[in-house]
């Protein structure tokens, strides 16, 4: 019996991606010992056939959380947004468990490593969305002179879901968790403390997002405990370019000293003349390679 798990989920309009993670997983010898688990949340019965042998488990993701009908009709994959504070009651069997979205894919098995290294007695393993080249943490609108108008991601969605100001304002300039991927063990209390934030936020505010502002009131009102891994470990495209080191064919960190990216996230999407990378597979941009050229890539998965 495999000890650990992977889980993603996905519907029916991001079927590819979540194909392409998880045949990210399987190209490392490493993921034999690791369990692949998938939340279904709109996918068909032809995209079920064609990953069932290549994953442990599938079930039907549900609504953990009693949502206000006019909130999610028609949308089935906003149970993303609470089905995954409740991996253990899906998937009872696994001792840890690393949550990686769909959108995003493994590009060196060692962050794996750190995931469920990372959640050891507990832990929150996670990464925060800021390090070197990020230019911008939090927008703000200035009025007059030195009156501002906070703006920050955490900041907006705590105070559109009735979190208290205090607390919002504790927020405001703590760096944004992504919560695209984290990890965390079957028994670590930090799930009891975010399933509960969770039904506060979901509440009041708006569903999509909510589970990233519960678990960054879990980590920063509630102070769970939290390994904070290295950016590699979620890379947001969308917020930083990789560069491409063409000697080795693989993706990496843009500054020095240019590790290898652990695992792409395609966060928020890659856009070019209106269409997203995610789910355009011919869309191409402009990256650097470590020579200083210019390389025109998809920065999705591509099967060697």
């Amino acid at each position: 019996m495999k000890e650990n798990t992977i889980v993603s989920l996905a519907d029916e309009k991001y079927f590819n991606l979540l194909d392409e993670l998880i045949d990210s997983i399987r190209s490392f010898p490493k993921s034999e010992n690791t369990a692949i688990c998938i939340l279904d949340a709109g996918l068909n019965k032809d995209q079920i056939d064609k990953i069932k042998n290549k994953v442990d488990q599938i079930k039907k993701a549900e609504w953990d959380i009693q949502v206000p009908l006019i909130k999610v009709k028609g949308k089935e994959w906003l149970k993303s947004q609470v089905s995954r504070a409740f991996l253990p009651k899906y998937f009872p069997d696994y001792k840890k468990y690393l949550w990686i979205d769909c959108d995003a894919w493994v590009n060196d098995w060692s962050s794996i490593d750190l995931y469920f290294k990372a959640c050891n007695r507990g832990k929150l393993g996670i990464t925060q969305s800021i390090g070197p080249g990020y230019r911008i943490v939090s927008k703000v609108k200035w009025l007059f002179g030195k009156l501002a108008i906070i703006k920050s991601q955490n900041f907006k969605h705590a105070v559109s879901s009735k979190i208290s100001l205090d607390n919002a304002r504790k927020l405001a300039f703590a760096p944004h968790i992504n919560i695209g991927v984290f990890s965390l063990e079957k028994n670590s209390p930090c799930w009891g403390v975010w399933q509960n934030n969770l039904k506060e936020t979901i509440k009041h505010g708006r569903v999509f997002g909510s589970e990233g502002l519960a678990i960054n009131l879990s980590v920063y009102i509630d102070n769970v405990e939290t390994e904070f891994l290295p950016l590699g470990c979620n890379w947001i495209i969308s917020n930083l370019l990789p560069k491409f080191d063409e000697t080795k064919q693989e993706f990496v960190e843009p500054f020095l000293p240019n590790n290898k990216i652990g695992i792409m996230h395609l966060a928020a999407g890659i856009w070019k003349d209106g269409k997203d990378m995610r789910l355009d597979n011919n869309v191409r941009i402009d990256i650097k390679s470590l020579n200083g050229t210019t390389l025109t890539k998809s920065l999705r998965f591509k099967k060697s």
